[in-house]
């Protein structure tokens, strides 16, 4: 029995709880599925999934046995990409976390460029808002937007995040243009659930205003509020990487343009300098590069 293969079969089985989807994505039958396993819990001596007829789950043994293996497969992913770099060819595979309106808007271009500079390699691109155990869900790269980046992870930045505040046309037709930030207390708001929810703070000058928002729908992702902003529900604070294209294009109005929101920065996060790998040092230039001059 080839051990590694057994382990990547098993892998795959823990992660889809499906013999059978494991067996199409692996492209082997069923049978030869079944009997990797078996075979991998015959040399280990211990039961490690739970089979019913409904599904399949972990036993204590097969948690102990998916965190090895895990760790197998990345240790052996990581010799491949180190040894196959001498020839000038970066190779393995990236994973990369960021926020869905990010890599909408910026980090898939950015990677289809980067795999073309570098087509043997292959990257898995988790779409997350929410904070990773990088280590643990095996992340070789975050690109977070933050004011204040986890001081546990080494972070570089990419660039400045400006954000502004829009609303359609149609909106602003029907309940008119704010004046003043006082103004935005009588207008319908859409908010980030994480972050201002209630409040939005504005800067003009040295003169700063914090201003409470009725806030009747929101979201922990942007994407969805440009959205719901475009359809006429109201005022929303946005990213400019991800609204500048609407607002060229129409379809969303800037509200309040001489008043300046909260500046944030644009990372990217990895655990450790040490043993950095050259495809991910490969992609940081690429990154750093790619957005030195901010062009949204």
């Amino acid at each position: 029995m080839d051990r590694l293969i057994a382990m990547q079969v098993f892998t795959e089985v823990a992660k889809s709880g499906s013999f059978t989807a494991t067996a199409d994505k692996l492209d082997m039958s069923r049978a030869m599925v079944t009997r990797y396993v078996s075979e991998l819990e015959q040399w280990l001596g211990a039961r490690l999934l739970q089979r019913t007829t409904r599904r399949v789950t972990l036993t204590d043994a097969g948690e102990n046995c998916l965190r090895r293996s895990e760790q197998m497969m990345a240790l052996m992913e990581n010799m491949e990409e180190e040894t196959g770099s001498h020839d000038g060819e970066l190779r393995g595979q990236l994973r990369i976390t960021c926020s869905m309106s990010f890599a909408y808007a910026q980090i898939a271009a950015a990677i289809v460029d980067f795999l073309k500079r570098y087509p043997q390699l292959k990257i898995d691109l988790n779409i997350s808002e929410g904070a990773l155990n990088l280590v643990d869900a095996r992340i070789d790269l975050a690109i977070r937007i933050s004011a204040e980046p986890d001081p546990s992870l080494i972070g570089r930045v990419l660039a400045p995040c400006s954000s502004v505040l829009v609303a359609s046309p149609a909106y602003l037709l029907v309940h008119g243009i704010p004046q003043t930030p006082a103004d935005l207390a009588a207008h319908r708001g859409l908010s980030y659930a994480n972050f201002g929810k209630s409040v939005w703070t504005l800067s003009r000058g040295k003169e700063q205003v914090s201003v409470r928002i009725s806030s009747y729908f929101s979201a922990n992702e942007a994407t969805a509020l440009l959205r719901a902003a475009q359809a006429g529900g109201g005022i929303a604070l946005q990213p400019v990487y991800l609204a500048k294209p609407h607002l060229e294009n129409g379809t969303l109005q800037v509200v309040l343009p001489e008043w300046q929101l909260p500046d944030m920065s644009i990372y990217a996060l990895y655990p450790s300098r040490k043993h950095l790998s050259p495809a991910v040092r490969a992609l940081l230039d690429f990154l750093a590069e790619r957005f030195a001059e901010v062009r949204w």
